[in-house]
């Protein structure tokens, strides 16, 4: 008997995936793609600095020029994304593609001009996968009336900094030299790439309950859509404090590994410590997301900037395991919830104008991340060690917290 029309639908329905599993598909897949761009593309560079000055490959004043430009590539990618007007997938999967390519270049290379070209345009592409990867896969979980799911997929950087901090302490543990490590990241990323490519070939077709989607068609045309235009209040001090989280959390971010070594010589805890910074990003992207709207981003801005500030400090009370880990603890689970809060104060200030604040903000935050190592170096080359570059970055964060303390109280004596 031929087959109706009916029956090749039917079979057309049964061959597309679920809302459900599309959107964990989606989630998990941007998640690995922020693990590659940031994890890997970003923040392999942390775990593998020691290696490389232990071999004398660099020293601590280019490292930090080669980690500065990497976040000066980031600024660049960042601002850059509102002109491309790609198809989204089509950019990810480019970034994602020149990023197994420049960490592989990492480990081909022994050259620092060469490297400080890598590691810009390293910068530039995991902007460019960070952006897109979040921007499309939000979208496509809204579609799916699964938005919940987005906390996922900001728990992807941490993943990435636990894989590539416990692979430089394996290339460390086996001997191998520095390059050797890169070039485990290179293909690891590679391998993540392979698994994900698919999903971002193009947009998968997804059966949605047309009864629940008729619901919700009468549901919209019943409630005429409102526009938020936001409170109006001054953008400026979120626009600069926002820069003091970038400042204070990257010398940290950057220098760990070397810190806790010098701190800690001949213990093989300091190659765990980043990792574990990482590994407390993923709970506290999942959580920090849930927090309720009720609540002043200002205020839980300021809490996460104090942890931030103690996770930074501790280690100079307490130079020993124990100080570092809980630092590391404590840096690691406000760092993407900070990047929330921070989303929704633009919105709370600009409603749903808000894409250029957001932009503002996220370039303040790049300008903090790469004035850091650059005022770590000089303060390292005068003293010896760390100390004074930490305590200045622990105090940024303090002040910043003070700064949306004041900035919510100013707006509740002003308020009717």
């Amino acid at each position: 008997m031929p087959a109706t029309l009916a029956d090749s639908d039917n079979v057309t329905k049964l061959r597309q995936p679920s809302p459900e599993r599309a959107a964990w598909r989606i989630a998990l897949s941007c998640m690995l793609a922020l693990s590659i761009a940031m994890g890997i593309g970003r923040f392999a560079f942390t775990p593998m600095l020691p290696l490389m000055l232990h071999e004398h490959l660099t020293d601590i004043q280019h490292g930090s020029w080669l980690a500065s430009l990497n976040y000066a590539g980031y600024f660049i990618g960042a601002l850059s994304c509102m002109w491309l007007h790609f198809t989204p997938t089509l950019i990810i999967r480019f970034a994602l593609a020149a990023t197994v390519a420049l960490t592989l270049a990492m480990g081909l290379m022994e050259s620092f001009a060469v490297w400080a070209v890598v590691r810009t345009l390293a910068g530039v592409m995991s902007a460019w996968a960070m952006v897109f990867s979040a921007g499309w896969g939000f979208r496509k979980l809204a579609e799916l009336r699964m938005p919940s799911l987005g906390g996922v997929i900001f728990a992807g950087p941490g993943a990435g900094i636990v894989v590539t901090g416990l692979l430089a302490s394996l290339n460390d543990t086996l001997g191998w030299p520095a390059r050797g490590g890169w070039l485990l990241c290179g293909v690891l990323a590679l391998a993540l790439l392979a698994v994900i490519w698919r999903t971002f070939v193009a947009d998968v077709p997804v059966a949605v309950d047309a009864t629940k989607s008729a619901d919700a068609a009468k549901s919209t045309a019943a409630v005429a859509p409102s526009i938020n235009h936001g409170s109006g209040e001054s953008v400026i001090p979120v626009t600069i404090l926002y820069s003091f989280a970038g400042f204070g959390y990257i010398i940290t971010a950057t220098f760990l590994p070397v810190i806790a070594r010098q701190a800690l010589p001949g213990s093989p805890w300091p190659d765990l410590f980043f990792p574990l910074l990482g590994l407390m990003v993923i709970p506290g992207a999942i959580i920090g997301a849930r927090a309720p709207l009720s609540w002043d981003n200002r205020l839980l801005l300021a809490v996460c900037y104090v942890m931030q500030g103690l996770g930074v400090g501790i280690g100079i009370v307490l130079p020993n395991v124990v100080g570092f880990a809980l630092g590391s603890v404590l840096v690691g689970l406000p760092f993407t919830a900070i990047t929330v809060y921070a989303v929704r104060e633009c919105r709370r200030l600009r409603g749903d104008n808000a894409n250029g604040l957001i932009g503002l903000v996220t370039a303040s935050y790049g300008i903090g991340q790469i004035v850091g190592p650059l005022v770590a170096a000089p303060l390292v080359a005068a003293t010896g060690g760390f100390t004074t570059a930490l305590l200045c970055a622990s105090g940024v964060l303090v002040l910043g917290a003070i700064g949306f303390v004041w900035d919510w109280r100013r707006s509740l004596e002003r308020a009717p």
